[in-house]
């Protein structure tokens, strides 16, 4: 069972903590809602967003770094194959 002490803190936490130490105790130690729920769910959405793009984007990096090598055998293999044909 976790108790207070057991919490985990997240850095949005502290994050909201330092940006105002008020807001951070009424949302989190007394349960007040923000007024800005729906703002913070555009917000929630566009950063999920965002990640799956910077995700899809380092995909296409290592994909773009294994097209490169492959390119660099083939020009191995081919420039041996040209030597061993001289």
């Amino acid at each position: 069972m976790m108790t207070d002490q057991d919490r985990l803190i997240r850095a949005s936490e502290v994050g909201q903590y330092v940006y105002c130490a008020r807001a951070w105790w009424l949302g989190d130690v007394l349960g007040y809602q923000s007024a800005h729920g729906q703002e913070m769910a555009a917000g929630h959405a566009a950063h999920r967003l965002h990640g799956r793009a910077v995700a899809g984007y380092h995909q296409l990096q290592h994909l773009a770094y294994l097209c490169l090598v492959m390119a660099g055998l083939v020009a191995v293999v081919l420039l041996m194959a040209l030597r061993a044909g001289s």
